[in-house]
C-alpha cells in the first residue's frame, strides 16, 4: 500500500506578534553586535484555538509534575480501569492500592478517556459485535458516573487540538465520527476505507494532521484535520526476525524467530518530544516503527519485546515506556512473556527491560503525576500493574474481567487529546 500524495505543511512559520514582542524585550548592548545575540526559536504556527506550543524541543513540557491545571485541583486521585468482559470500571486508590469502587457501565468498555477540557472522564463502551454502543461520563470530582449517551461504535476517543470536536474512533465502521464534545451530537464523519481496525492516534505538533493506526491492515492513515480528508496511507515494514513467543516462560530476548507475517499489527502511537517522529507499537513486529509524519516515511525500527502494544512518555519527556503484551495474538493466555521496555527518545536506544515476574500481559495505562509509577492493565491476567519507574518493581491489584485502557487521574497538562490521557 503506497501513500497518496498530499499537502505538506511548513511547521516553522514566523508569527509577527511574537517577533515584535521579542524585539521589544531585547536590550542590545552598545558594544554587542546584533549578530552576537542568540537567535529566537521560530514559533510553531498552530491551528486556531489550539493552545500554543511552549517548547519546540519538548511538546510534553507542560505535562511535568508541577503543571497540574487548576481545573483538576479538586479531582480525586484515582486509577479508573475499564473491564471489557465485566462491563464495569474498577476504581483504585493509588495511595492504598485498593479497589474503592465498582461502576457498572455499557457493553464492552474499552478506554477511559479524559475530555479536552479536563472536566469529564468518558468511558467508551463500544459494544463489540452489537449496535448499542455508548459513552458513560464520570465526574472526576466525585468519581461517580452520569447517564450514558448512545453513540455508535466508540472503540476509542480523541479530541481535535482546538477542542471543538470529540473524535469517535468507530473501528468496526472504518470511520472517524466528529461529535460535539459535550452533547456528542454528530458534526461530520471521515471514512477510512483502507484502514481496517482503525484504533489509536496522535497529532502533529501544530495540530494540523493526525496519524491513526490500522491494526488489521498493518498501516497508518494520515488525516488532514482542516480539510477533513484522508491524505494517504503508509504500510509499515516488517523486520526480518522477531522475538519468539514462549508459553508460560519468561521473555528471553536471545530467542528469536523468522518473522513470517507479511503485515504488522500496529497499536498505540505517540509523537516524539520534538514533534518530528511518530513511534508506533506493533504486536506482530515486536517493537516500534519510527515514522516521519510530514513525509510519511518509515525511518527506523526499535525492537522491544513480544507484542509491543502501549506507549507512554515519562513526565520529563525524555523516555518512552513500551508495554509489551507478551503475545502476538489478539486473545492471549495468562502469564505471557509480558514486560516493559524503556527507550531513550534522544538516542532511540533501549535503556531498560522490566519483565513481569511470573509472566503477564501489560496493555494500556499511563504514568502517575509524579512520574514515579507506571500503571498498566494486565489484559489477560485480570490485574493492574503498578511499575516503579526507578527500579521496574511490579505490584499487582486484582480487578475485573479483561482490563483494557485504564486512566490515571488527575494528570498534569493544559488539555487532553484523548485516549488514556494524551495530554499537552
Amino acid at each position: 500500500m503506497t501513500m497518496k500524495s498530499g499537502t505538506q505543511w511548513l511547521v516553522g512559520v514566523s508569527v509577527a506578534a511574537a517577533v515584535a514582542a521579542f524585539v521589544a524585550l531585547t536590550v542590545f548592548d552598545a558594544e554587542t553586535p546584533p549578530s552576537a545575540v542568540a537567535p529566537m526559536p521560530t514559533p510553531i504556527a498552530t491551528v486556531a484555538g489550539m493552545p500554543p506550543v511552549v517548547s519546540t524541543t519538548n511538546l510534553y513540557s507542560e505535562t511535568g509534575p508541577a503543571h497540574l491545571s487548576a481545573t483538576v485541583k479538586d479531582h480525586l486521585s484515582r486509577i479508573y480501569v475499564p473491564n471489557l468482559r465485566s462491563n464495569s470500571v474498577y476504581v483504585i486508590d493509588p495511595a492504598t492500592r485498593k479497589v474503592v469502587d465498582r461502576i457498572q457501565v455499557g457493553a464492552s468498555p474499552q478506554h477511559v478517556v479524559p475530555s479536552w477540557d479536563l472536566k469529564t472522564l468518558w468511558v467508551a463502551n463500544n459494544a463489540e459485535r452489537r449496535t448499542d454502543g455508548s459513552l458513560t461520563p464520570i465526574d472526576p470530582q466525585t468519581g461517580k458516573a452520569g447517564k450514558s449517551i448512545p453513540v455508535d461504535d466508540p472503540y476509542n476517543m480523541y479530541f481535535t487540538p482546538d477542542g471543538k470536536s470529540a473524535i469517535i474512533v468507530a473501528e468496526a465502521r472504518k470511520r472517524l465520527d466528529f461529535r460535539d464534545p459535550q452533547t456528542m451530537q454528530l458534526q461530520y464523519a471521515i471514512d477510512t476505507p483502507n484502514c481496517g481496525g482503525i484504533n489509536h492516534a496522535d497529532f502533529s505538533i501544530d495540530g494540523k494532521y493526525a496519524l491513526f493506526t490500522c491494526e488489521f491492515d498493518g498501516s497508518v492513515a494520515k488525516i488532514d484535520l482542516a480539510k477533513r480528508s484522508v491524505l494517504g496511507y503508509l504500510k509499515l515494514a516488517m523486520p526480518r526476525t522477531r522475538f519468539k513467543e514462549a508459553t508460560n516462560q519468561p521473555f528471553d530476548p536471545s530467542q528469536s524467530e523468522i518473522c513470517t507475517s507479511t503485515k504488522g499489527m500496529p497499536q498505540d502511537i505517540r509523537i516524539s518530544p520534538d514533534g518530528k517522529r511518530f513511534y508506533i507499537a506493533d504486536m506482530e513486529a515486536d517493537g516500534v516503527h519510527v515514522v516521519d509524519g510530514d513525509t510519511m516515511k518509515e525511518v527506523d525500527f526499535v525492537a522491544t519485546g513480544v507484542g509491543a502494544h502501549g506507549l507512554y512518555p515519562s513526565r520529563d519527556g525524555k523516555l518512552l515506556y513500551v508495554a509489551n503484551r507478551g503475545t502476538h495474538r489478539i486473545h492471549g493466555r495468562k502469564h505471557g512473556a509480558g514486560g516493559v521496555t524503556v527507550i531513550d527518545f534522544a538516542t532511540g536506544k533501549v535503556t531498560a527491560q522490566w519483565l513481569i515476574p511470573g509472566g503477564g500481559s501489560p496493555d494500556m495505562g499511563n504514568v502517575s503525576v509524579d512520574g514515579k509509577a507506571l500503571w498498566l492493565s494486565g489484559r489477560f491476567d485480570d490485574v493492574v500493574y503498578r511499575i516503579d519507574t526507578a527500579s521496574g518493581k511490579v505490584d499487582r491489584v486484582k480487578v475485573g474481567g479483561e482490563p483494557h485502557g485504564l486512566t490515571v487521574w488527575p494528570q498534569p497538562g493544559r488539555y487532553s487529546l484523548g485516549h488514556t490521557g494524551n495530554l499537552r
